[in-house]
């Protein structure tokens, strides 16, 4: 027997797809990148994902991301941050903020058990897809396949986006227990320039103590993006709130996607108060910069790149 998880509805003015198998309910909207803009515990009623409060939408391809609404899940592809792609036969393209997909509209159909969603990239010649489905009561897949249509390899920075409701002093748990990140951005510089190295969870500095796997108060006014060093042994990452005993974790491959970074923003950014646990195929944000240390994902022309990942809600 099929089921039927996924069906049509409108929501906030925009066509959109919601899947719910009496567990687990999440609404995403294609026009806008593929965006998920819920992700709700049925069993709680718990919503994981966060909203900035502004208009849901964006202002087009190759526009900031500070111009969207800045919230829910994304998906940040074939890089992060705003670059130029350093090789031949690309060099020069350039790359906007956030990557290229996540202000495009998708395509999607639901078919009973699963969602399809696919995009073609406007200046590199790819094509993204992703599959929802339930592959058990508290869990979510999400598999996704980059095909390269060119005639050369393509280098590419995917990482999820997923922006989460905190509450203070939930646990950030990495399993494999990793000791060492690097710092993309910090705030104030509080933990340092990009490049620079900092233990992981507990860095003690003269002035004061910090647990970053603890999330702070809205108060501390600090943003951090960093990514663990090295490649992960497992890939596993999960929020975990005490209070509630409710937890989020994110499952993947570490083969396909071997990296791992977190987006904390206690206040600073935007006076917004959210956690991302962003699994990655390259590092550091730049496609550039990841290219020149050798710490991204290929597709070989002609080829195909596959991945997935699974979200389990407790």
């Amino acid at each position: 027997m099929t089921h039927i998880y996924w069906t049509q509805e409108k929501r906030e003015g925009y066509d959109a797809w919601v899947g719910d198998n009496g567990y687990i309910s999440l609404c995403m909207i294609p026009e806008l990148g593929s965006k998920v803009i819920s992700l709700v515990s049925r069993k709680t009623g718990r919503e994981w994902l966060w909203r900035s409060g502004k208009p849901l939408g964006n202002k087009g391809f190759g526009t900031s991301f500070a111009e969207s609404d800045e919230s829910g899940w994304d998906e940040m592809f074939p890089s992060i941050n705003e670059c130029l792609y350093p090789e031949a036969p690309y060099e020069g393209a350039s790359i906007p903020d956030h990557g290229e997909v996540w202000s495009l509209a998708w395509q999607a159909e639901g078919s009973g058990e699963e969602l399809h969603c696919r995009v073609e990239g406007p200046v590199f010649p790819y094509t993204l897809k992703k599959t929802y489905r339930f592959t058990a009561e508290n869990t979510l897949r999400i598999d996704y396949e980059v095909h390269n249509r060119g005639g050369s390899p393509l280098s590419f920075l995917w990482a999820a986006h997923p922006l989460l409701q905190i509450t203070e002093g939930m646990r950030l748990q990495v399993t494999g227990s990793p000791d060492e990140i690097e710092v993309s951005y910090s705030a104030g510089s509080r933990l340092g320039q990009f490049g620079d190295k900092q233990p992981w969870p507990v860095i003690r500095q003269e002035s004061q103590v910090i647990d970053l796997g603890k999330t702070e108060p809205m108060s501390a006014e600090t943003a951090e993006k960093y990514y663990f060093t090295g490649k992960l042994d497992t890939g596993r990452a999960s929020l975990h709130d005490p209070a509630t005993g409710e937890s989020i974790e994110f499952r993947f491959p570490a083969r396909q996607v071997p990296y791992l970074a977190v987006w904390a923003n206690y206040g600073s950014y935007g006076g917004y108060y959210h956690l991302a646990i962003e699994p990655a195929t390259g590092r550091m944000d730049d496609l550039s910069h990841a290219m020149s240390t050798g710490e991204t994902a290929v597709v070989p022309a002609g080829g195909k790149y596959q991945w997935h990942m699974e979200i389990v809600i407790a």
